[in-house]
């Protein structure tokens, strides 16, 4: 799989681009994930070509109409940031992933201040105009902002979604057939059922239908499949998942080492121990007896190890 290419917020990417000549650089994304993915850095702020340093801008309520601009609503830059956001959307397309900075009035995902026209008072409930018109036209792209990969179940959560859509973008290169679509399938299935059992049935019925074409089921199971991804997998959902893959070694497993098994995956679920925990014990047996199919699982391998991103899960 050739290397994933990710947006990113310039000052998250550590460019010195805010309004005061700062940045705000996320050690996780330039030092750890930056050594697996190719980032494209954005400030569309600059892009539209305000300076730096500049005088801030915030979102402004005017008539129920969002308005950025300075806090008096001079230089109103609204049209200019949707214009751009709308330009680099086709460009997003070839994006695995975009990393916004959070509560930016251009970048932010949601909880962006949003000002009264008076200026006396706020409320977080707006999306910066820029991300909006990313997200608006790559409804599938995994996105985050920077403070939310500070937690560990997110942050994980992400990467995998990145991983996966890549997958789907490579099998997408050539036409796709349903053979590939439930070759696809098949490495998903463990995957979706630790997220979202519901959709774990939902994906499997809507393979087994006759009665539509294959890029109808395609646009459709990949709508389904990101969708489910974005679901949290807890404890109780990893844990039954684990429970499932021990089935398949049923057969070779003395009764001492599927106890151990056994007394791992519930120490994870009671939050004893991390995700890596029983997996690594699970690979282990793998080794030892090969099975194809949870081979190809990416639930076992959803993101290069180094990066230890199940060992706080």
């Amino acid at each position: 799989m050739d290397k994933i290419t990710i947006g990113i917020s310039a000052c998250v990417h550590g460019e010195n681009v805010r309004f005061d000549a700062s940045s705000k650089p996320s050690h996780f994304c330039i030092e750890e994930l930056g050594e697996y993915v190719t980032y494209q850095p954005i400030c569309p702020e600059v892009a539209i070509g305000l300076p730096v340093p500049r005088p801030t801008i915030r979102q402004i309520n005017k008539n129920d109409v969002i308005h950025v601009s300075r806090p008096d609503g001079s230089g109103d830059v609204t049209e200019a940031l949707s214009e751009y956001g709308k330009k680099i959307a086709k460009i997003a397309k070839n994006f695995s992933g975009f990393i916004f900075c959070a509560k930016s009035p251009s970048c932010g995902m949601e909880r962006v201040k949003v000002y009264d026209e008076a200026g006396k008072g706020s409320v977080s409930t707006g999306v910066g105009v820029f991300a909006a018109e990313i997200m608006k036209a790559n409804p599938l792209l995994p996105c985050e902002e920077n403070g939310r990969l500070n937690d560990a179940v997110i942050r994980e959560n992400f990467v995998a979604r990145v991983y996966a859509y890549r997958m789907w973008q490579s099998l997408s290169q050539e036409p796709i057939t349903k053979h590939k679509l439930m070759e696809f399938h098949t490495q998903f299935k463990y995957t979706v059922m630790s997220h979202d059992l519901v959709a774990y049935k939902e994906l499997g019925q809507l393979l087994a239908r006759a009665d539509l074409d294959v890029e109808t089921m395609a646009e459709q199971y990949i709508t389904g499949l990101m969708t489910a991804l974005k679901t949290k997998a807890t404890r109780k959902k990893h844990s039954n998942t684990l429970q499932h893959i021990q089935g398949y070694f049923s057969n070779e497993l003395s009764p001492m080492e599927k106890q151990e098994l056994s007394g791992q995956i519930d120490e994870y679920r009671k939050g004893l121990v991390p995700l890596f925990v029983p997996l690594t014990l699970i690979k282990h047996h793998l080794m030892r007896f090969p099975k194809a199919y949870l081979q190809k699982q990416f639930y076992l391998s959803p993101h290069p190890a180094e990066l230890k991103l199940r060992y706080s899960l």
